[in-house]
């Protein structure tokens, strides 16, 4: 089954298309540009210049969240876009367990997920790369960094934290006496890849969705619906 697969959940943007778990073409780039001039064209140029049209995909699969609320609502429209024409199938993925798919050969290792959420908090989850796949160890979730170090430090096995927070992740839970491995560079940032593996699961287990149905998985309330509560909440009290 052919997946084209889209990652914009964050700074670094990318296309890619699959065969189940085959890698047929792939296009990335962390230019700092708008994903919403960026990614379409991309998905264009990969299909035309690997031989593929979008007629022969038959799963548009997308990081649906956590991740940049503007990001997360590019790559769903997008993915909306381009599953209208054809009524394709749409694979709404785990941007935490795409990005842990990479590193699922790390043989009884436990994956952290770590995506910067601002004010100290990480979207994070936990998976134990086990026989090739996955064990998720907990839901997709916003956790503040010492509540995450207090939980980690009960982990005896090897630990790799991988994503755009990885950095923010490992230097404070270092410091916090934390015991784990940054993962490399090629592998850390979010990747299409890593999201079309997670979209096979998904094909497994029954979880596709229609184009209408697909929407972005937040997590949390948006900064500007935050600030509105709180002003609320402020005008409640007086």
């Amino acid at each position: 089954m052919k997946i084209l697969a889209l990652e914009s959940s964050a700074v670094a943007c990318s296309a890619a298309l699959c065969e189940d778990k085959v890698l047929l073409a792939q296009s990335w780039q962390n230019s700092g540009l708008t994903h919403s001039c960026t990614l379409l064209p991309m998905v264009e140029d990969m299909l035309k210049h690997s031989g593929f049209s979008l007629d022969q995909v038959e799963v548009i699969a997308v990081a649906a969240g956590p991740g940049s609320f503007t990001g997360l609502r590019i790559g769903v429209a997008t993915a909306k876009g381009l599953a209208w024409p054809g009524d394709k199938p749409c694979a709404p993925c785990s941007t935490l367990e795409s990005m842990a798919w990479p590193l699922a050969h790390l043989e009884d290792t436990v994956i952290v997920c770590a995506m910067d959420a601002r004010r100290k908090q990480v979207y994070n989850a936990l998976f134990l790369a086990k026989g090739g796949a996955l064990e998720r160890l907990c839901p997709d979730r916003a956790i503040g960094l010492a509540e995450l170090g207090e939980e980690l430090k009960n982990l005896e096995k090897t630990k790799i934290v991988v994503g755009d927070g990885a950095k923010l992740c490992y230097n404070t839970l270092t410091e916090q006496g934390v015991s784990l491995t940054l993962a490399p560079e090629h592998l850390r940032l979010q990747g299409s890849w890593g999201v079309a593996r997670a979209a096979v699961e998904l094909i497994r287990s029954g979880g596709l969705v229609s184009g209408e149905q697909l929407a972005p998985v937040y997590h949390r309330l948006s900064q500007a619906e935050r600030e509105r509560l709180e002003r609320e909440n402020a005008k409640n009290k007086d």
